[in-house]
């Protein structure tokens, strides 16, 4: 069933007619380069309070929410859940906290339980052209040469189905509060850009380096990742080597597609 949650009514009627007893709420505004400072941030932030209410009101039992890391002070390498400052840089981290505070506040009034899986760098199959691993392989891929920064700074990078994998995990727990959906692992964005371009054939083609690092970028942004694991019982089962051989499998079969028509 398909709904629009930004129309008013919406998301009322959706939960008066699933009555579910669990919510697994992803949905948002994330156009790359626009999401941290668009006004969508918002109207997100309003449908997705209004589907909390609405799911509060059919008696709904249990409800997971996507946060960000981006809901953290970047002051720090490491960040727990309990002892990193909350301070985010942008509408899209300021927009995504005040969800997580005003819903959690609202669950324990209401009854019902709700955690939050703050998501760190996200990978995988089906991104838009705009992000990193696309940017890079399609050019490669094409037989051009594909420009990089140096790719020094360390993130903390989870494959897109090991991302839903957790979630799933946290919505069927009885975990409350904020959970970081993240490896735990630091690795430097080159050696990212190195695996993808080994799996595209063309490693000789990325020019690192070419490009300017982005202005006040934090050299390092890694999950600890304790309470996932200990209190979740939640592991990744996906290695960043296999899971960048196959989103480059699926960029490729998305450029034929393109260039074949099938």
């Amino acid at each position: 069933m398909d709904v629009d949650l930004l129309e008013g009514a919406a998301a009322g009627e959706l939960m008066e007619r699933v009555r579910p007893s669990r919510l697994l709420h992803l949905a948002w505004y994330a156009v790359p380069g626009e999401y941290w400072t668009s006004g969508e941030n918002l109207r997100w932030l309003e449908a997705s309070l209004r589907l909390v209410r609405a799911f509060a009101a059919v008696r709904g039992e249990r409800a997971t929410l996507a946060g960000t890391c981006a809901e953290y002070e970047w002051s720090r390498s490491r960040y727990r859940e309990d002892e990193a400052p909350l301070r985010p840089a942008t509408l899209y981290g300021a927009s995504k906290l005040a969800l997580g505070q005003v819903a959690e506040t609202y669950a324990s009034a209401e009854g019902f339980s709700l955690a939050v899986g703050r998501i760190f760098f996200t990978y995988g199959p089906g991104e838009p052209e705009g992000r990193l691993l696309p940017s890079i392989v399609r050019p490669l891929l094409e037989g051009r040469r594909a420009a990089t920064t140096d790719g020094s700074p360390v993130r903390d990078f989870l494959h897109a189905a090991d991302v839903a994998d957790a979630l799933v995990a946290l919505l069927h727990s009885d975990v409350t509060g904020p959970v970081n959906i993240a490896s735990g692992e630091g690795v430097a964005v080159r050696e990212l850009v190195a695996l993808a371009a080994e799996a595209a054939g063309r490693p000789e083609l990325v020019d690192y380096g070419a490009l300017p690092p982005r202005p006040d970028e934090p050299a390092e942004l890694v999950a600890d990742v304790r309470r996932l694991r200990e209190v979740v019982g939640w592991r990744p089962s996906l290695p960043l080597a296999e899971g960048v051989a196959r989103t480059v499998d699926e960029l490729r079969a998305r450029l034929l597609s393109r260039t074949t028509g099938y």
